[in-house]
């Protein structure tokens, strides 16, 4: 298990990144949802030892990862959200590199266990090709390949599927859920699609704090028969938004087509009552608070996280990277 208590960074200024995070987490896949600038950076680089918190505790079953960095760094695997490689290195070399940095032993040989990691991450057919010919995808697989060496018992990966195209996205998702198998799987994301697709369980973080945390599931749950969707013409648009209920909206042929959270059941004219989608559920929980997302059924609703923030309603949102997903 890996437990977080009460996490706090505190930058120079002074500018808080981090306000008491509390998080248990098993093995599998668990995603970390929020908007650029929310703090999930600074959260993965503390779990990864390369950044010192304020206050707080990280234990990784048992052992204190703040207090004793070395002894946890080979059960560690982690791919930040920018991986630099050296271009005129082949994708083989640059793995070795990478191996020896780490301190990987290999009974074979590190050209042997490179091979095997290649291959492991469909990148076999490359891997005497120059990384400066590798696509977004292959560079993204390539630093998947250095994370597992050594079979860590913690993987961390923050933001691995930005700027990816769709296919490469997809043949990323199959990897990172074959890896999640039997190892817990930290995934940092702003991406809706990435949690709807390869988490059971994930948190939303806002300003520092969690949200809430629960089940793709139970969050569509939480609002079903409150998300309505209708047309607007442009010029009604920015009316509605003022609201703060319009959680999505997708020009087609000159008018938006719009869907709003309305809790109370009663949409704008003309709105029919639709099925919640995970976009919906996440936009809900940044933009109105956690109003309409609470309740005791935990097979239903949403935990709350202690001292999460609730009275935005109306308040605007950092901007999010939806995909569209319809889950």
């Amino acid at each position: 298990m890996l437990r977080i208590k009460n996490l706090v960074k505190v930058y120079p200024g002074p500018v808080t990144a981090l306000q008491g995070v509390d998080l248990d987490l098993e093995a599998g896949m668990f995603g970390l949802l929020g908007p650029n600038g929310a703090g999930k950076s600074t959260f993965m680089r503390i779990l990864a030892g390369l950044l010192e918190p304020t206050s707080g505790a990280v234990m990784l079953d048992g052992e204190d990862i703040l207090a004793k960095p070395e002894r946890v760094r080979a059960r560690l695997g982690y791919l930040p959200q920018e991986f630099g490689f050296y271009p005129h290195l082949s994708g083989e070399q640059m793995l070795i590199h990478l191996l020896r940095l780490k301190g990987v032993e290999a009974p074979r040989g590190l050209k042997a266990l490179a091979g095997e990691l290649l291959e492991r991450v469909n990148l076999s057919f490359a891997a005497k090709r120059k990384v400066k010919s590798y696509s977004g995808g292959m560079r993204q697989r390539l630093g998947i390949a250095q994370a597992v060496a050594g079979n860590p018992r913690l993987l961390i990966v923050d933001e691995p599927t930005a700027g990816l195209d769709p296919e490469e996205r997809l043949r990323f998702y199959h990897l990172l859920a074959e890896l999640a198998g039997n190892r817990i799987v930290l995934l940092s994301t702003h991406i809706v699609e990435d949690v709807a697709v390869l988490c059971p369980q994930f948190a939303v973080i806002r300003g520092g704090r969690l949200v809430a945390k629960t089940t793709p599931r139970a969050a569509r749950a939480a609002i079903e028969g409150a998300i309505f969707e209708g047309t607007v013409s442009p010029v009604e648009l920015p009316e509605l938004r003022q609201s703060g209920s319009v959680t999505q909206a997708i020009l087609v042929e000159g008018r938006h087509r719009v869907r709003v959270f309305a809790p109370d059941g009663s949409p704008p004219l003309g709105f029919e009552r639709v099925t919640p989608t995970l976009e919906d559920a996440y936009l809900v929980l940044m933009r109105s608070g956690l109003a309409g997302l609470g309740g005791d059924d935990p097979g239903r609703g949403v935990v709350v996280a202690p001292g999460a923030p609730g009275d935005t309603a109306g308040g605007g949102a950092e901007p999010v990277h939806l995909v569209g997903v319809r889950s």
